[in-house]
């Protein structure tokens, strides 16, 4: 592995499992989170964030999914990182009642680096169409911080799946059977991104009172990404002290 210049202090790797090999960043010491990024990539902001989760205590890895690390966002990055995600197979965009099969890999991921680091679980974190996969990987019980950042997917087009959850019925039975066990998830949002759809509805249903809402007053209608470009630093603390009540 190689310490990569653009993300001072990160150190490059892969990860191989369920037929895909993806980049991943990993720096610090302490309980895993991943910190999966948002689109178009690993941006600037996206790694100011990460590195205060690695200052606050942890062994964070971000895999490397689309875009370029380090890149600064541009109107022509994200449309170039939107068509990759709209058109990679291992991202649900459109389809109901199906987990994206990018969770098999996050999933691996997570119990390779739990066997490595050990504690008492793992979190993770997503962002926009990243959103619900640590919902997702709760399917295995060593996650137990999961945060959900605009969930984003499968994208708003018509009723359904603005209020879908990116998962298959059989996950989401597990998911909630956890949740009934007392796994909580946080999720954040501003209240007017249309982006997010009914999302936060379907997560009350789903999970009941562990579901923990964020929900912030929108200042403008282009407000999305609550931890890094539109960035709420409340929220942000509200997740590195989540992220130490459940794995510490």
């Amino acid at each position: 592995m190689e310490v990569v210049s653009s993300l001072q202090g990160w150190t490059r790797g892969s990860f191989t499992a369920a037929s895909l090999t993806r980049e991943t960043y990993r720096k610090g010491k302490g309980p895993v989170v991943i910190v999966v990024h948002e689109i178009p990539g690993i941006t600037p902001a996206v790694e100011r964030f990460a590195n205060e989760v690695v200052n606050a205590g942890f062994t964070v890895v971000m895999p490397n999914l689309v875009g370029t690390p380090g890149r600064e966002v541009s109107n022509g990055y994200l449309a170039q990182s939107m068509l990759k995600v709209c058109v990679a197979k291992e991202f649900t965009t459109m389809a109901l009642n199906k987990t994206s099969p990018i969770i098999s890999w996050l999933r691996a991921l997570a119990r390779s680096l739990h066997t490595e680091v050990g504690g008492k679980g793992v979190g993770a974190v997503g962002m926009c169409f990243s959103g619900g996969f640590a919902l997702g990987m709760m399917v295995d019980d060593i996650m137990i911080a999961p945060v959900l950042s605009q969930p984003s997917l499968p994208f708003p087009v018509g009723k359904d799946r603005a209020a879908s959850l990116n998962l298959s019925p059989d996950d989401a039975a597990v998911i909630a059977q956890r949740a009934a066990d007392g796994c909580q998830v946080l999720g954040l949002r501003f209240d007017k991104d249309k982006l997010v759809g009914d999302r936060f509805s379907s997560l009350r249903t789903l999970l009941g009172d562990a579901f923990i809402a964020i929900e912030l007053s929108s200042q403008s209608p282009k407000d999305h990404s609550v931890l890094t470009e539109q960035r709420d630093d409340p929220s942000v603390q509200r997740v590195l002290e989540f992220f130490s009540e459940k794995l510490k």
